[in-house]
C-alpha cells in the first residue's frame, strides 16, 4: 500500500505539472517518469493555418501516440527497466495529406523510479580469518544487486552490519566497507579473537540511498583460524662453530604461501650472517664471534607480490654463547710510583688485565703472577702480586737503589684450554722531598699601583728552586703571602711547569684605607718535608706595594634608601636622611632627581629629605625619587641612590556608592511578587576595605523594606512587601567603613517603579507629584492638536475634488473654483 500510494501522489504531481505545458511544433526532448500511468506529455500548437492535423511516426511500442489535436499522450505505463529512450517525429499535414510544419524529432527519456528492492546474490555466506589477522584487510566480500537505474540513488547501495553474535566485549570484530561489501576485522578483532572460538555470526543489510529506500538482509558465518604467523623463541649458536654453513636455525610460517619473506636489521651490522628462503626456513651463514657481538635482534617479513607487508614482523633474537678463544689482554705499559722511604707492607698498585670473554664464565677469571724484576737488587725480588686481585706489595727492603724497576707479569684465565699474556709492569721510585724552596731574590722591592687598579693586573712576577726532582709533589712550590694583606686584595698563581708565581690584584684597592701594603710571601711544597729538614729564611720574600690617590666618586652608606609614612604628615616634616662621603674627603651637595609631583625638598648640606606638599596615597602609594650626591668643586663627579617613599592610608574619604544605579534598577508597575536587588558601595582610601551597610531613614522605610550584608562591599536590598505605587523611590542607606576613625555616609539608592514596554524597559519616567503639567505634556498636547486640524483641512480637500469629477462640466468646475476661493 505504501509503494501504490507513493505512485499516486508521483502521477498527480506530474499530470498538474505536464497539464500546463504547450507550445509550437519544434523538435524537444522530455523526461517521463516510468509506473506514471496514461499521461498528457505535451500540447502543440499549430503554427501555420494551413495545418489540419498532427501525426507521429518512430518508435511507439503501442504506448506513445498523438492526438490530431496535437496532444501527445502515452496509453500506459513506460517501464524503465524494458525501454530507457524512445525517438519519434511529429508533423502536421494539411487536407490534401501534404507535410505543412516538421517532421520534427521528438525524445522521450523514461525516468527510473525506486521500484526495486535490492538483493544480496545469497542469503547466507561463510568465510574464515585467522586469529592476529591484520586489521583492515579484506578477508570475504558479500554483493548485491538493484535493478533500478545506476545511476540514481535508487540503485546506489550501502551495506552495514546490524549485529554480531557473539559480542563478548560488547564492541564489533568487524567492519564491512559500505560502498565494495568487503568485510575486514577492526583492531579489537584482530586483538581479542582468538583461535578455538566458537563461529561468529553477522546480519548485514543492504539498502539503497532513495529517499524512500529498499533494503535486504543476509548472514555472514565466520570461523576463526590458527595464525602461522608467530614469534619463534630465541636461539642460542656457539660462537666459532665449525659446522658447515650455510645451517638452519629456526622458521617462521605465513598463514599461505602467497607471500615473499624477507629479513631486515634491526640496526645496522657491520656483517649480518643470517639469510631467509622461500620456505620461512632462517640460516646462519657463517660463524660467529661473541666478542665481535654477542646478540643479534632483527626481523622476519612477509610481503605479498607488491612488496607491501601483509602483518607485522616478527622479532627473531639470536644469542652468541661464549668459548674460551681470547687470552687476557693486558693495558698498555702500566706505571707506578713509590716513595723511596716507602715501608715495606705498602700496596703500590693495582694491575688491571682484561679478558673479551663472557664475564660470567671461567673463561675470563684472571690470576696473576710475577716472573721477573730487572734490575735485580741484593735482596732480590722486592713486590708482589695478588693472585687474583692484581695487587703489587711492596715485600723486601733496598728500594733505594734505584730509581726504576720492571715488571713482567704473567696473566693467566681459567678457560679450558687457558691462555695467558705476559704484562709489562713499571715502577718509579719518588725522590723524598729533601730539599726546601729558596727564592731568587730575598726582597722584590716597591711597586706602585694606583687605587683602580683593575682586577687580576699583574703586580710582580716572583720565582724559588727547589733541588728535588722536577716534576713531583716534592718540587712543585705554592706561594702563600702570610702578612701584610689582611683584607686579601691579592693572589699570588703558580705556573706548575716552571714553578714561577704571578702576583695579582685579587680585590679593589683603596687610598684611604692603605697607602702601603708590606706582604711577606712563603714558598712552601705540597709534599711534607722529611724529617729533619725545616722551611727557613730562604723560602720567605718581601715586596712592598705602594697605592696612589685618585680622585673618587662619592660613596653612599646604603644601596638603597626607604621611608614610610602617613599620608597626611604635616608639610616640612623630616622623612629620612641620606648619607654620603667622598672618598678624599671633599665637601659634598645633595639634590634630588624625578620628583615628579614635587612633594620633597632635600637640604643640600646634610641629605635631610622633607616634605614639601601634602602627600596623597591615593595617587601613588609608592613614591620613588633619585638622589645624587656630587662634589662641591666638581659636579661631574657624582652618584646617585633611589630613596623609595611608601605612604601609609590615613582614612580621609567616605565612603560611597559604587556607580548611579539610577537606570540600573528598575521594576514593571504593578508588583506582582517581592523583589530584590544588590548594589555596592567603594572607598577611596582602599579600594577593597570592608563596608557595613544600614537602612536609614524613618520606620516607614524600615516597614517597606530590609537591608542584608552580601560580602564585603556588596548589599542586598529586598522589599517587605510588593504595594508600591508608580514612583521612583530614593532609598536612604548608610554607608560606614572600617578606617580608623571610620567614616560614614548617607546615600541614596534610585528604585524606578514604572509601566513597562513589551521589552520590560520603562516607557517613561513616573509622575512624583502630579499636579502640574510639565512642558514636554503642553508640547504633546499643542503638537496633537495641530495634527488634527491638518487631518480635517485634507479631507475637505478631498471632499471637494471628489464632487468635480462627478459634475463632468466646466461650467461646474469653474462654479467650485470660485467657490473655494471664496
Amino acid at each position: 500500500m505504501p509503494k501504490l500510494k507513493d505512485f499516486l501522489i508521483l502521477l498527480c504531481c506530474i499530470q498538474t505539472f505536464v497539464a500546463g505545458l504547450s507550445g509550437p511544433l519544434t523538435s524537444k526532448t522530455f523526461d517521463v517518469p516510468e509506473s506514471s500511468g496514461p499521461l498528457t506529455i505535451y500540447e502543440f500548437t499549430k503554427s501555420d493555418s494551413r495545418s489540419i492535423q498532427f501525426q507521429q511516426e518512430g518508435e511507439k511500442d503501442d504506448l506513445i501516440y498523438i492526438e490530431p489535436e496535437g496532444l501527445l499522450k502515452t496509453r500506459d505505463s513506460l517501464n524503465w527497466e524494458k525501454k530507457k529512450l524512445y525517438t519519434l517525429w511529429v508533423k502536421t499535414t494539411g487536407h490534401d495529406g501534404s507535410v505543412i510544419e516538421g517532421p520534427y524529432d521528438i525524445t522521450i527519456i523514461v525516468q527510473d523510479i525506486n521500484n526495486n528492492a535490492p538483493k544480496f546474490n545469497k542469503t547466507e555466506y561463510y568465510g574464515e580469518v585467522r586469529e592476529q589477522f591484520r586489521a583492515g584487510r579484506p578477508f570475504i566480500q558479500v554483493s548485491a544487486t538493484d535493478k533500478d537505474d545506476p545511476a540514481t540513488p535508487n540503485a546506489r547501495l550501502v551495506y552495514s552490519i546490524k549485529q554480531q553474535i557473539p559480542d563478548p566485549v560488547n564492541v564489533r570484530f568487524f567492519q564491512i566497507n559500505n560502498q565494495t561489501g568487503e568485510i575486514s576485522t577492526t583492531m579489537n578483532g584482530s586483538t581479542y579473537m582468538k583461535f578455538g572460538d566458537k563461529p561468529y555470526e553477522l546480519l548485514l543489510e543492504v539498502s539503497d540511498l532513495a529517499e524512500r529506500p529498499f533494503n535486504h538482509f543476509a548472514k555472514v558465518f565466520i570461523s576463526i583460524t590458527e595464525n602461522l604467523w608467530k614469534t619463534p623463541k630465541p636461539v642460542t649458536i656457539v660462537e666459532n662453530s665449525t659446522r658447515p654453513h650455510p645451517y638452519n636455525i629456526t622458521k617462521v610460517t605465513w598463514n599461505d604461501n602467497s607471500v615473499i619473506y624477507e629479513l631486515h636489521q634491526r640496526e645496522k651490522y657491520p656483517r649480518f650472517p643470517f639469510a631467509i628462503d622461500q620456505n620461512g626456513n632462517i640460516n646462519v651463514t657463517e660463524p660467529l664471534d661473541r666478542e665481535e657481538r654477542d646478540q643479534y635482534i632483527f626481523y622476519a617479513y612477509a610481503k605479498n607480490f607488491n612488496g607491501f607487508p601483509v602483518a607485522k614482523p616478527l622479532e627473531i633474537e639470536v644469542n652468541v654463547e661464549d668459548i674460551n678463544d681470547n687470552p687476557p689482554v693486558c693495558p698498555a705499559t702500566t706505571v707506578f710510583e713509590i716513595q723511596e722511604n716507602e715501608a715495606i707492607g705498602s700496596i703500590i698498585g693495582i694491575l688491571q688485565a682484561t679478558d673479551m670473554d663472557q664475564h660470567d664464565l671461567s673463561n675470563s677469571v684472571l690470576r696473576y703472577s710475577v716472573l721477573d724484576q730487572w734490575p735485580e737488587t741484593s735482596t732480590g725480588i722486592l713486590f708482589s702480586i695478588s693472585l687474583y686481585d692484581g695487587s703489587i706489595q711492596l715485600i723486601n727492603a733496598g728500594l733505594n737503589s734505584f730509581r726504576k724497576y720492571n715488571l713482567n707479569v704473567q696473566v693467566s684465565d681459567e678457560g679450558k684450554p687457558s691462555y695467558n699474556t705476559v704484562c709489562s709492569v713499571v715502577i718509579n721510585v719518588i725522590d723524598m722531598n729533601d730539599h726546601i724552596p729558596i727564592f731568587e731574590s730575598f726582597d722584590y722591592g716597591n711597586v706602585t699601583l694606583q687605587e683602580d687598579a683593575s682586577l687580576r693586573t699583574l703586580v710582580k712576577e716572583i720565582e724559588a728552586i727547589d733541588n728535588d726532582d722536577p716534576q713531583t709533589g716534592s718540587s712543585s712550590i705554592i706561594y702563600n703571602i702570610v702578612q701584610g694583606d689582611p683584607d686579601k686584595r691579592f693572589i699570588i698563581e703558580t705556573n706548575k711547569e716552571n714553578n714561577r708565581g704571578y702576583v695579582r690584584v685579587a680585590a679593589p684597592l683603596d687610598y684611604e684605607t692603605c697607602q702601603e701594603h708590606k706582604l711577606v710571601i712563603e714558598a712552601r711544597n705540597p709534599e711534607p718535608l722529611v724529617t729533619g729538614i725545616s722551611y727557613n729564611d730562604s723560602s720567605t720574600t718581601y715586596l712592598k706595594i705602594i697605592v696612589t690617590d685618585v680622585d673618587e666618586r662619592p660613596i653612599f652608606g646604603n644601596a638603597i634608601y626607604h621611608a614610610q609614612v602617613l599620608e597626611n604628615v604635616p608639610v616640612g616634616t623630616k622623612l629620612i636622611t641620606i648619607d654620603a662621603s667622598d672618598p678624599e674627603g671633599d665637601r659634598i651637595q645633595f639634590s634630588l632627581r624625578g620628583d615628579v609631583f614635587n612633594w620633597l625638598k632635600i637640604n643640600e648640606e646634610t641629605g635631610d629629605i622633607f616634605s614639601k606638599a601634602n602627600l596623597d596615597r591615593e595617587r601613588k602609594t609608592f613614591y620613588e625619587v633619585e638622589v645624587v650626591a656630587a662634589e662641591s668643586k666638581n659636579h661631574s663627579m657624582s652618584s646617585s641612590v633611589y630613596f623609595q617613599l611608601f605612604l601609609d592610608d590615613v582614612n580621609d574619604n567616605y565612603p560611597r556608592l559604587a556607580k548611579d544605579y539610577y537606570d540600573d534598577i528598575f521594576f514593571c508597575y504593578p508588583l506582582t511578587k517581592i523583589e530584590s536587588f544588590e548594589f555596592s558601595g567603594i572607598d577611596n582610601d582602599q579600594p577593597k576595605m570592608p563596608l557595613r551597610f544600614r537602612l536609614g531613614g524613618n520606620a516607614t522605610t524600615a516597614k517597606d523594606w530590609i537591608i542584608q550584608y552580601v560580602n564585603a562591599s556588596t548589599a542586598r536590598l529586598t522589599m517587605q512587601h510588593y504595594d508600591f505605587p508608580k514612583a521612583t523611590i530614593y532609598l536612604p542607606v548608610i554607608i560606614r567603613d572600617s578606617g580608623r576613625p571610620p567614616l560614614e555616609s548617607n546615600v541614596s539608592v534610585p528604585v524606578r517603579i514604572c509601566t513597562c514596554n513589551s521589552k520590560g524597559k520603562c516607557e517613561n519616567e513616573p509622575l512624583i507629584g502630579g499636579e502640574f503639567t510639565s512642558i514636554g505634556m503642553a508640547l504633546g498636547i499643542l503638537f496633537g492638536t495641530l495634527a488634527v486640524i491638518g487631518i480635517i483641512i485634507a479631507a475637505v480637500f478631498i471632499s471637494m475634488n471628489k464632487k468635480k469629477k462627478a459634475s463632468g462640466g466646466d461650467a461646474i468646475n469653474a462654479a467650485e473654483t470660485v467657490n473655494l476661493r471664496t
